[in-house]
């Protein structure tokens, strides 16, 4: 009795060990089955988009400086978030307190990087939209260069900040050993990484549709050959701005199920409830480059090139995709 016993725990030599999860086999081959698809496909979608903006030439605009960042936290989301949940889910925490720790903080820090991508994709929308004028001037390749990389030290400086708590007291909160808890800043987490985000988001895009709708009406009234050309221009930036909003939509989706469990009061990571709710968010990440795929006709046409190995040969970077 006393052998059965340990076997169920994770640490049978210790007396605070943890018991190990109980799980159906069915349920647990059906829950791996999805997660490691759900991993790869984000994995290999968003690596097409990385290499896709890196090697084309012509896609080297800010817009898509942006997407590519959005592109490597959602990378790193597949390759290494989801599957280090999929370790986690009902089996035991082998790794350490410190391991555990850092882990939250990577996932967080790839989490804020997708945020802070999304409140840049919206600014660059609303210049290029409300300003043209300015947009070439105030939002170009130079300005993106700066402010991604700023973008990714604030990310990782505030998952830091945000389990600080964790790094000083290791092991404080678990309540056995084999459990991976973590205690995080959670009002902080929900203005910083929520609030104040989803608000410049929605302010933004309700600016852009008032003046893309006013735009759409101009150019309607405007037919004669002096002004094809503008009224090409202005199509082309609603259309963009049309596209990206769908797929701050979809990030809206996916990131508010998250945030209500937070505002509800859960501030304890690692939880099943919080688990289930972050998963929704991996879900986002594996969407954004289909989004790409459905409305990007230069991503479907850099997929086949890189499929077909086209992208070695020269001078395959000055291809035309659009």
């Amino acid at each position: 009795m006393m052998d059965n016993e340990a076997s169920e725990l994770c640490f049978p030599l210790l007396n605070s060990s943890c018991r190990k999860p109980q799980t159906h086999m069915s349920e647990a081959v059906s829950v791996y089955a999805v997660l490691s698809i759900l991993s790869l496909l984000t994995t290999a979608l968003n690596l097409l988009v990385i290499i896709s903006i890196a090697h084309f030439r012509q896609l080297h605009s800010a817009t898509n400086f942006i997407l590519f960042s959005l592109g490597v936290s959602d990378f790193f989301v597949g390759l290494v978030v989801i599957p280090t949940d999929m370790f986690m889910w009902r089996r035991c925490w082998v790794l350490g307190d410190l391991l555990c720790v850092l882990y939250f903080t990577l996932t967080i820090t790839v989490l804020m990087a997708s945020v802070t991508s999304m409140v840049l994709i919206s600014v660059d929308r609303y210049m290029a939209i409300c300003y043209p004028m300015h947009y070439h001037s105030r939002d170009g390749v130079k300005v993106v260069s700066i402010t991604i990389p700023v973008c990714w030290v604030y990310a990782v400086c505030y998952a830091f900040f945000l389990f600080q708590k964790n790094f000083s007291n290791l092991g404080k909160y678990r309540s056995c050993h084999g459990e991976c808890v973590a205690v995080m800043e959670g009002d902080a987490d929900l203005i910083l990484a929520f609030v104040i985000p989803i608000c410049i988001i929605v302010v933004l895009y309700m600016r852009v549709f008032v003046v893309a709708v006013s735009q759409a009406r101009a150019m309607r009234s405007h037919v004669t050959a002096a002004t094809l050309q503008s009224t090409k221009s202005k199509k082309s930036d609603i259309k963009a701005a049309r596209n990206l909003g769908i797929l701050v939509l979809v990030f809206l989706i996916c990131y508010c199920p998250y945030y209500i469990v937070v505002l509800s009061g859960g501030h304890m990571v690692g939880a099943s409830l919080e688990a289930v709710m972050a998963f929704v968010m991996y879900v986002n990440s594996c969407l954004n480059p289909l989004i790409y795929a459905l409305f990007y006709p230069w991503f479907r046409k850099a997929i086949k090139s890189i499929i077909t190995l086209q992208i070695l040969s020269p001078g395959s970077c000055d291809l035309m995709l659009t």
